[in-house]
């Protein structure tokens, strides 16, 4: 494993366990989507760079789009939830109340 691949594979599973075990804010939560769709992003531009491919050229931006849509709707999700809740800790939420 070269270092590079260390390094993203790290960050990525980094976010992962950030996300997995650090549960109290929704907005930790949103900052370690967006770190995992970063390390993501990286690791597949420099995946594509290495082979020199055309046909996977488009696949990086592909994902940066959707990691634009998905913070955007993290984000509003965010502030709709402090303006009903009064906070944005994931212990008061509440599915049955919904």
């Amino acid at each position: 494993m070269t270092p590079v691949h260390f390094s993203f594979s790290s960050a990525f599973f980094l976010g992962l366990m950030g996300l997995a075990f650090h549960r109290t804010h929704l907005l930790s939560a949103l900052l370690c989507l967006e770190g995992m769709m970063l390390s993501l992003f990286i690791a597949l531009a420099l995946w594509t760079l290495q082979f020199e491919s055309t046909s996977f050229a488009t696949a990086p931006m592909l994902l940066l789009a959707f990691s634009a849509c998905e913070a955007s709707t993290g984000l509003a999700l965010l502030v709709a939830t402090a303006r009903t809740h009064g906070t944005d800790r994931l212990q008061s939420l509440n599915l049955l109340q919904c």
